[in-house]
């Protein structure tokens, strides 16, 4: 189906204010911009806590992450990477979806800030989101009060990265990740597939853009092989936690998505998953902007549910 209103009317706005394809900018240009857009989504809901925090790095680097606590006693606690393609995107611009996500889901949400490309990149931000995440489990009775269950999500290259720490944690035998929430993720790297061909999904994120984070985070491209830059090419995708996979019509990354789903369901892993018609890459992210936010946000909130009372604390 078409583009719905609403993402018709953003895209028209951002081509009549003269903004450049993503490919065109520098990493510093696309940061601009992309804090530009986190302005229109407002302040977010009203949480029990809000603390900034940071976990330690391999190498002694401290990896800012942004704790948002909904309740006294939340029922689970989401560890959230931002999309952006490994080279933008900051915890300001995710706030608000990240308060919303802790309201919508009554779960503690941790915001991690990894470190980004070209300065940073691969595997800096894989090695990062891992380490959070293992700082997170040591430190779940300080954030939520007991030992609730932990839950790994992200949106694109945040996807990517809950994807690839859901695989590592299974094979480090823990933590233990009751649930992944994979939205509309990176999970290979073939760049010419069907939907990354098809001129009606050139958007906002385009084939280009994806070149373009692809080179600055990976330049190498025998490394994009590995597990931990694409979750696909994991030899066994057997025992890993239920996932949730949200995929857009209108998007580039839909078929690697949809096929990541797919290959969870023939390993014997849990997955609920559903493409969301007349919607494009980002919709997700964008609280207050547009409609179809409200609608994944509701349709992850009910999963995350649905989950926690079959596999409470």
């Amino acid at each position: 189906m078409a583009l719905d209103d609403a993402t018709t009317a953003l895209l028209t706005q951002l081509a009549e204010s003269g903004t450049k394809p993503l490919h065109e900018m520098t990493p510093e240009e696309a940061r601009g911009l992309t804090a530009a857009l986190g302005e229109m989504y407002g302040p977010g809901p009203d949480v029990h806590r809000a603390e900034m925090t940071s976990a330690p790095a391999d190498d002694g680097y401290a990896i800012p992450l942004h704790v948002l606590v909904p309740t006294p006693s939340p029922r689970g606690v989401l560890v959230y990477y931002h999309g952006g393609g490994w080279v933008i995107g900051a915890l300001p611009e995710f706030e608000t979806l990240g308060r919303t996500l802790a309201q919508r889901t009554g779960c503690a949400v941790v915001l991690v800030d990894y470190r980004m490309a070209p300065e940073n990149p691969y595997p800096a931000a894989a090695d990062d989101s891992w380490a959070a995440l293992q700082w997170v489990d040591a430190h779940l009775e300080e954030i939520a009060g007991s030992r609730v269950p932990l839950i790994v999500a992200g949106d694109s290259a945040g996807g990517n990265l809950a994807a690839i720490t859901a695989q590592k944690a299974r094979d480090a035998g823990g933590p233990a990740i009751a649930m992944q929430v994979l939205v509309y993720p990176v999970t290979d790297c073939d760049l010419d597939n069907e939907t990354y061909r098809d001129p009606e999904n050139q958007l906002m994120l385009t084939r280009e853009s994806m070149v373009w984070f692809w080179d600055l985070y990976a330049p190498e491209h025998a490394v994009r092989q590995n597990p931990d830059a694409c979750p696909s090419k994991a030899a066994d995708l057997s025992g890993l936690p239920p996932a949730v996979v949200l995929t857009a019509e209108h998007d580039v990354l839909r078929q690697e998505g949809e096929d990541y789903a797919e290959a969870l369901r023939a390993a014997g892993v849990p997955v609920q998953s559903r493409r969301f018609d007349g919607q494009m890459h980002g919709f997700f992210t964008m609280v207050n902007v547009l409609p179809g936010s409200e609608a994944g946000i509701g349709y992850v909130a009910e999963a995350v549910d649905r989950q926690l009372t079959a596999q409470p604390a």
